[in-house]
C-alpha cells in the first residue's frame, strides 16, 4: 500500500519509502488531469465558481505529494531521491504546461476575465482571476502550436538543469574536508569550535580535527583561525564549488540555463528573462531595479571603501599584511570589531543557547500576535533532529503546525529556508490550517556544550521564523494567494522585519540568558550589539548589491554571446569589488538562489525589502516594539493577507503611506552620505 496515495493530514514519514514517490506523483498527475479535463469540458457557461475556483482547488493531492517529496529532497536527500527528482521534475513541468497551454481551459478563463467588470467578485476573487488569466497569457496560452511545443521543451530542460545545479553544489560541499592533525593548526579557534571539529573527525573515524564547507564549520574557521594558508585553502574550496572542470562543474549548466530563460522570454514576447519576471514584481522593470541598486551603490560605496581601507591598515599594522585577500576579511574584521567594540561572538554565544533562542522567538510572536507554541510528540517527523510544535491563538484555536529542523547533516543542503507541507486555505466552509517548516544549519551540540548560536545565527533564526509567521498567520480563501504567495520583492518583508527584535533589549532579556548561570545578557553587551550593528555596513551593503547586479547581468541582457562564466561574473562585479580577484573561484557556480531557487532576476529583493522592513520597524519603534496596535495592523494587513492584493496597497494600509528610504540609510549608518 502506498501511503502517499491515501488521504493524509500530516505527512506519514515513517511509512514512506523512496519507491513510493514516483508512482504517487504519476497517479496524482493522472487524477489532477481528470479534474482539469472536467473543468475544460464543462458544458455550462464559464463562471468564476465553475472555472476559476474549480481550477484553484484542482490537483490538491498532487500539490501535497510534491511538497513532501521536494521538501525531503532539500532536507533529507540521497542519491535515489535525486534520481527520482530528475525523473519527476520534467513530468511535473509538462503537466504544468498541459494546464497553461490547454486552449479550452484558457478560453473559459478568458471568458470570465472579460466579464470581470460585470460580475460581483470579492477583492480576493478579483486578484485570483487576474493572476490566473495573467498566468495563462504570460506563459504561452496565446502561442502557436510550434511555439507551445518549444516552450514545453524549454521548461522540461530548465527543471532538470535547476536540479543538477543544486545536486552538484551539495555534492561539492559534502566531498570536501580539511583534515588537520596538528593542534597548532587550530590556533585562534574557540574551544567550542575545536571540540566540534574533533567530534566531526571522530564521527568519520578519523584522528585529529575536521573542517568542512558546512556553515557552522566553515564560518568560525574563517573568522578565528590564525593560520592564513589554511584559511586560504578553505576559502578557495568554498569559493570554487562547481568550478573545477569535472563532472560537478556548473558552468555549462549556467550557460544553458540563462540562454534557455532568455529564449523562453523572447518566445513569450519579452525582451529578457528579467523583463518577464519583473512585470509581476513591485519593481516592475529592469530599469527600476538598476536605478534602485545604483542609488544604494552611490550611498554605500564611499563608506565601503573607507571601511575597507581601515581594515587594510588594521591588518597591516597588526600582522604586516601587505595585501588584504578574501580569506583575510572575516578574520581581521572580527579582530577589528573586538578592538572597536570589545565585542566577540564567543562572549555572546553562551547567551544564545539554541533552545533559549527558539523560546525567545516564540515569546516575541506571543507578545506581538498572541500565539502559543507547544511541542508535540504525536506528529511524525522525517528525521530525529526535527521538532514539531502546535501553534494556537489566544482562544486556543489551531493556527498552524510548525516543524523546526536546525542542524546540518550530509543529506541536507546548506543555508536556511522556510517551506510548507500544507498551505492555508478555506474550502467548503472549513479553514484548513497550514503546516510550516523552518530549516537551518546551526552548530550541533557537543559532548560538553549545547548548541550555542553566533549572533548572526540568531538573526537567521528570527529571519526564517518571520517567513514562518507569514505562512502560519495566513488567512485567505485560496491557497495560491495564501501566506508567502506574494510578489517576490515583498516576501522578505515579514522575515527581515523580525531580525530587528534581536537588537532590542526588551526582546533580548526574554531569552538571552547564560546557558550555565542563567544570567540575563548584561546590558553593556546589548549596547555593544546595538552599537556594532552598523560595523562595516557599507561593505555588507556593497556585497549584497554585487549579488543583485550579478543576477541582473545574467538575466537582464542577451546572454548568447557569453562563453566564459568567470569573465562575465568579473565584469558584473567591477563596480563593487574591494578584494583582489581570485582566478580559482567563481561565485555564480554555487549561486543557488538564482540557479536553483526562485530568485532569478529577484536577488535585489533583499535590499528592496530592507527599505520596507526598516520603514515598518520605525513605526513599531515610534510606539514601542511590542505595541499591540501596530502588531495587529501588521498582522491584519500584511501577514494574514498573503497575495490577495498588490503589496503596496497592503503596505500603505498598514503604514498609512508609502515606505521611505531614510530609515534604512539611518539604520545602516549611511544617512550622512545622502546629504
Amino acid at each position: 500500500m502506498n501511503p502517499l496515495l491515501s488521504p493524509f493530514d500530516t505527512p506519514p514519514f515513517s511509512k514512506i519509502k523512496n519507491g513510493h514517490f514516483k508512482p504517487a506523483i504519476e497517479q496524482a498527475i493522472a487524477d489532477a488531469r481528470l479534474e482539469i479535463d472536467a473543468i475544460a469540458e464543462n458544458p455550462e457557461a464559464p463562471s468564476f465558481i465553475n472555472t476559476l475556483e474549480a481550477l484553484e482547488f484542482s490537483g490538491q493531492h498532487l500539490d501535497r505529494v510534491s511538497s513532501v517529496f521536494f521538501n525531503l529532497n532539500s532536507a533529507e536527500t540521497n542519491k535515489e531521491m535525486q534520481q527520482i527528482a530528475q525523473e519527476v521534475s520534467p513530468m511535473l513541468s509538462e503537466f504544468g504546461n498541459d494546464i497553461t497551454l490547454n486552449q479550452k481551459l484558457f478560453q473559459r478563463v478568458k471568458s470570465v476575465y472579460e466579464q470581470r467588470d460585470r460580475i460581483d467578485l470579492t477583492t480576493e476573487q478579483q486578484t485570483l482571476l487576474e493572476k490566473k488569466f495573467k498566468h495563462f497569457s504570460r506563459n504561452g496560452a496565446n502561442l502557436s502550436d510550434d511555439k507551445k511545443k518549444r516552450l514545453r521543451e524549454i521548461d522540461a530542460e530548465l527543471a532538470k538543469l535547476a536540479l543538477r545545479f543544486g545536486e552538484n553544489v551539495l555534492a561539492e560541499t559534502n566531498k570536501y574536508e580539511m583534515h588537520l592533525s596538528q593542534a597548532s593548526d587550530l590556533d585562534g579557534l574557540p574551544e567550542g569550535e575545536k571540540e566540534a571539529a574533533a567530534q566531526l573527525a571522530k564521527s568519520r573515524d578519523k584522528e585529529g580535527w575536521l573542517i568542512t564547507l558546512d556553515y557552522p564549520s566553515y564560518i568560525p574557521f574563517m573568522k578565528y583561525a590564525k593560520n592564513r594558508e589554511l584559511r586560504k585553502n578553505l576559502a578557495l574550496a568554498f569559493g570554487s564549488k562547481g568550478f573545477h572542470g569535472d563532472a560537478l562543474d556548473n558552468r555549462e549548466t549556467i550557460l544553458k540555463t540563462v540562454n534557455l530563460r532568455y529564449e523562453r522570454a523572447n518566445l513569450l514576447g519579452y525582451k529578457t528573462h528579467a523583463h518577464f519576471v519583473l512585470e509581476e514584481r513591485m519593481a516592475e522593470t529592469p530599469q527600476k531595479v538598476h536605478a534602485f541598486l545604483s542609488e544604494l551603490l552611490e550611498k554605500a560605496k564611499p563608506a565601503a571603501e573607507r571601511e575597507f581601507k581601515e581594515l587594510e591598515d588594521f591588518a597591516k599594522g597588526l600582522d604586516g599584511i601587505e595585501r588584504l585577500e578574501k580569506w583575510d576579511g572575516s578574520y581581521y574584521s572580527e579582530k577589528l570589531k573586538q578592538k572597536m567594540f570589545d565585542l566577540d561572538d564567543e562572549k555572546l554565544k553562551p547567551y544564545f543557547k539554541l533552545e533559549n533562542v527558539i523560546s525567545g522567538v516564540f515569546q516575541v510572536a506571543q507578545k506581538l500576535y498572541g500565539l502559543q507554541f507547544e511541542e508535540v510528540f504525536d506528529v511524525e517527523k522525517y528525521h530525529g533532529d526535527v521538532k514539531t510544535y502546535r501553534v494556537t491563538n489566544e482562544k486556543g484555536e489551531l493556527v498552524s503546525l510548525f516543524y523546526a529542523d536546525f542542524h546540518p547533516r550530509p543529506g541536507k543542503r546548506g543555508g536556511a529556508w522556510m517551506t510548507s507541507f500544507k498551505p492555508q486555505y478555506i474550502q467548503n466552509g472549513k479553514n484548513e490550517r497550514p503546516q510550516i517548516s523552518n530549516v537551518c544549519n546551526f552548530t550541533k551540540p557537543t559532548a560538553t556544550k549545547p548548541s550555542l548560536l553566533t549572533f548572526n545565527e540568531v538573526t537567521t533564526l528570527f529571519h526564517e521564523f518571520g517567513h514562518g509567521l507569514h505562512g502560519m498567520l495566513a488567512n485567505t480563501t485560496y491557497p495560491s494567494l495564501s501566506g508567502t504567495s506574494v510578489y517576490w520583492d515583498f516576501v522578505e518583508l515579514p522575515s527581515q522585519i523580525m531580525e530587528n527584535w534581536c537588537f532590542e533589549k526588551e526582546a533580548l532579556k526574554l531569552f538571552a540568558t547564560h546557558y550555565k548561570t542563567g544570567e540575563i545578557i548584561p546590558m553593556d553587551l546589548v549596547k555593544k550589539i546595538k552599537k556594532s550593528a552598523t560595523f562595516q555596513e557599507g561593505m555588507a551593503t556593497l556585497r549584497q548589491l554585487s549579488f543583485g547586479l550579478l543576477d541582473m547581468s545574467w538575466h537582464g541582457l542577451d546572454p548568447s554571446g557569453i562563453t566564459d562564466v568567470k569573465a562575465s561574473e568579473s565584469k558584473a562585479f567591477e563596480g563593487t569589488d574591494l578584494y583582489p580577484n581570485t582566478p580559482e573561484t567563481c561565485m555564480s557556480t554555487s549561486f543557488s538562489h538564482i540557479f536553483q531557487g526562485g530568485y532569478s532576476s529577484g536577488y535585489y529583493s533583499y535590499k528592496w525589502a530592507e527599505v520596507l522592513d526598516a520603514d515598518a520597524f520605525a513605526y513599531f519603534k515610534e510606539n514601542g516594539i511590542f505595541d499591540k496596535e501596530v502588531a495587529t495592523k501588521f498582522k491584519e494587513n500584511v501577514l494574514s493577507q498573503g497575495g490577495t492584493e498588490k503589496p503596496m496597497v497592503l503596505y500603505k494600509r498598514f503604514r498609512g503611506r508609502e515606505p521611505k528610504l531614510e530609515p534604512l540609510l539611518e539604520r545602516a549608518g549611511l544617512l550622512e552620505l545622502k546629504r
